[in-house]
């Protein structure tokens, strides 16, 4: 049974229909990945996945129980954390204050916060300094870290690479690995490099509408389908 299902989901933003009839099933363990062009419906998507934007009609189950009309605080509960494009980290709070805000009762696992420090030291080295204080790569760490705190069944990354340093997104990908083995990742990513070497299955949204789902490797080995569908030779 698929971890996550997306049944003829729909979802309309004022007077837009942004997604129309959207259907794809995330198996669990390893990366999903979500592609398209820009502004094809993939974070859309995922909100409308956390109930941040409500899909209608249509279904969006999770380990067989149906999210449909879910609050966001409900759906996380669920065991599904999410993170933003923008981060949504708190600036004006330390990387400890920020942390703390993502744990179920305001206190840590020992244990999974020493694992979290060998993903992302830089969580360790500015752990008492404000996260406004933080360059954009730390950030894009600590954001994950958050989701990551508590133990988590799926995880829903929005353009984790978007303005980072090569670097930087090598050291994301390691990290993105090791928590791949622990809990499913839908990732939505631009950089189709960094999406290939991590995505074990995939799906493309075009124009709101799923345009092609399958393995990763297949998807990989057909240029005219990339092409066609994610114009990557321009």
């Amino acid at each position: 049974m698929s971890l996550l299902s997306l049944k003829n989901m729909k979802t309309s933003i004022g007077q837009y229909h942004v997604l129309h009839d959207v259907s794809f099933d995330v198996p669990e363990g390893g990366v999903f990945c979500l592609l398209g062009r820009n502004g094809a419906g993939k974070s859309t998507t995922l909100r409308s996945i956390m109930g941040l934007w409500s899909p209608s009609p249509g279904s969006v189950t999770f380990r067989g129980e149906d999210l449909t009309g879910l609050h966001t605080a409900d759906i996380s509960r669920r065991g599904i954390a999410f993170v933003p494009e923008d981060m949504g980290i708190f600036g004006g709070l330390t990387v400890e204050e920020n942390m703390i805000l993502a744990t179920a009762n305001g206190t840590f696992d020992r244990t999974r916060l020493k694992w979290i420090y060998g993903l992302f030291p830089a969580i360790e080295k500015f752990w008492d300094k404000p996260a406004g204080a933080l360059s954009g790569g730390q950030k894009q760490m600590l954001s994950v870290a958050r989701a990551i705190i508590e133990p988590r069944q799926l995880i829903l990354i929005d353009e984790p690479t978007k303005g980072l340093a090569p670097s930087i997104v090598d050291n994301m990908a390691e990290a993105f690995r090791e928590i791949s083995d622990k809990t499913t990742i839908l990732l939505v990513e631009q950089n189709f490099e960094f999406a290939r070497s991590l995505g074990r299955d995939m799906a493309v949204i075009e124009d709101g509408r799923v345009a092609h789902t399958g393995s990763m490797a297949d998807f990989v080995a057909d240029k005219d389908l990339q092409d066609r569908l994610l114009s990557l030779s321009a």
